[in-house]
């Protein structure tokens, strides 16, 4: 008996397309480490929330300096509290925080190495970082 065509088999079902993604994914980063945070983000945040996170910080890293405290003050507008909504009060770095503490050590210490080499970028281009109380994380004040 002869094989069936795959185009006879699916019949009038469409065929699948691919999602275009919002975000790149995260540069240098292996496929254990991808496969983890997916992982993460099925069970505890949304498609994509890590590379958005890296993307945003990443950009205000390599952004223009003299329009780094005008960003800042964008994103750290206020928002509804619902975090898939979009419009809460953004905290990428404190998202980033929170995957690397959730994640696997050996995927931590990929993603870390990324994010603190951004951290370095961002501190040195800083005039003054706040620090108001030592309980508070320096990017969670004015840069």
């Amino acid at each position: 008996m002869p094989r069936r065509r795959p185009s006879a088999l699916r019949g009038d079902r469409p065929a699948r397309r691919a999602r275009r993604r919002r975000y790149p994914n995260i540069d240098h980063l292996s496929g254990s480490c991808t496969a983890d945070l997916r992982r993460l983000e099925r069970s505890r945040f949304w498609p994509e929330a890590t590379e958005e996170a890296f993307w945003h910080w990443r950009t205000l890293a390599h952004g223009p300096l003299g329009q780094l405290g005008q960003l800042v003050d964008q994103l750290a507008g206020p928002g509804c509290g619902i975090l898939e909504c979009g419009c809460y009060g953004v905290d990428f770095r404190g998202h980033l925080e929170t995957v690397l503490h959730a994640l696997p050590k050996k995927s931590a210490r990929e993603l870390r190495v990324l994010v603190r080499a951004l951290d370095g970028r961002i501190l040195s281009r800083a005039r003054v970082v706040a620090a108001h109380s030592p309980d508070v994380s320096w990017w969670r004040d004015r840069l």
